[in-house]
């Protein structure tokens, strides 16, 4: 019997290609850059399987054209560039990738917030330039961490992460969520629950942790940004569109906020040219960019799709009545 042919739209690592192998065909885009829609389209038609990442779109326009295709598989834990409910509708599997990038998506949003309070990107630029003269008592001086308020937007697993390394700075942990989460978890974080504007108004940091849903889009406005303090920062590693980057342009010059850390933008790749200013730090969307992690995510996608094809249920379905309808 041939085996079930997979277009996957990167080269992945070793150990997620070893777990393919045996069970599927596997085509690999191999460029560098990312596969355009012109060529992802004629590459499904005849195939079984998908493995993609965020930057493709698996909507009606690919399924249309990929009658054969029982299964999409994200690497990542996200998962809006899915439209779940068309491939619900046409009888393939969606899946992603939850729980393996939570410690590092973490200690990213400590990067991001350590970075911007001591103006790390400033100060890295002026070592690099050659310009640096000599050690003063006001040079780039920034903000101290230890002892400040942290507030939590999101309170799951990122989240939670995020909160147990704050312990560690003796920082008062509050946290704003849709539901609020058990006794013994506040206890052992040592966090508490407040509404989400009293929350802005507290905190010197904010670190965004909220999964991208109707509800959150643009969830910070600007209405929420002239809540927060002068003197606090944003952080976001969650959705790029959680935040307006217009509205948190204007914060940023209106000096309503002190700066911001973000991995994610609203429009990815295309950043806003306003947050190129020096109290911004910015990353390429790396939150969970550590080998380990991304090797797993990988492995996890190709876990998910051999599990189907060997006629069981793929641990991570994000459709699992398409199972009950077959």
């Amino acid at each position: 019997m041939p085996k079930p042919r997979v277009f996957a739209t990167h080269s992945l690592f070793e150990a997620a290609r070893q777990i393919l192998q045996e069970t599927c065909e596997v085509e690999y885009w191999a460029k560098p850059e990312r596969p355009p829609r012109e060529e992802v389209l004629p590459r499904v038609k005849d195939k079984e399987g998908l493995i993609c990442l965020l930057t493709e779109k698996i909507n009606e326009e690919l399924l249309s054209v990929a009658p054969k295709l029982r299964i999409a598989a994200n690497v990542a834990v996200g998962f809006d560039n899915i439209d779940v409910a068309a491939c619900t509708k046409r009888g393939v599997v969606a899946t992603n990738t939850p729980g393996v990038l939570d410690e590092t998506t973490a200690d990213f949003a400590w990067t991001l917030l350590m970075a911007v309070a001591r103006r790390l990107s400033e100060g890295e630029e002026l070592a690099r330039s050659g310009k640096w003269k000599n050690w003063d008592l006001d040079q780039l001086v920034g903000t101290d961490v230890w002892g400040k308020t942290l507030g939590i937007v999101g309170f799951g697993r990122i989240g939670r992460a995020v909160a147990r390394r704050a312990n560690g700075f003796q920082m008062k942990v509050i946290y704003t969520d849709a539901q609020r989460a058990p006794a013994e978890v506040e206890r052992a974080l040592k966090a508490e629950f407040w509404e989400m504007n009293a929350l802005l108004a507290e905190s010197d940091f904010i670190s965004v942790h909220v999964p991208l849903l109707p509800e959150t889009r643009r969830l910070f406005d600007a209405p929420k940004f002239k809540r927060m303090k002068p003197t606090a920062f944003l952080i976001n590693t969650s959705r790029g569109p959680v935040v307006d980057e217009a509205a948190l342009v204007a914060a940023l010059e209106g000096e309503q906020i002190a700066g911001a850390g973000l991995d994610v933008y609203e429009n990815e790749p295309f950043i806003h040219p306003g947050l190129k200013r020096a109290n911004v730090v910015l990353a390429p969307h790396i939150a969970s960019a550590s080998l380990e992690t991304r090797t797993k995510m990988a492995c996890i996608a190709a876990e998910n799709v051999v599990a189907l094809f060997r006629g069981q249920r793929p641990p991570n379905i994000l459709n699992p009545e398409v199972l009950k309808a077959s």
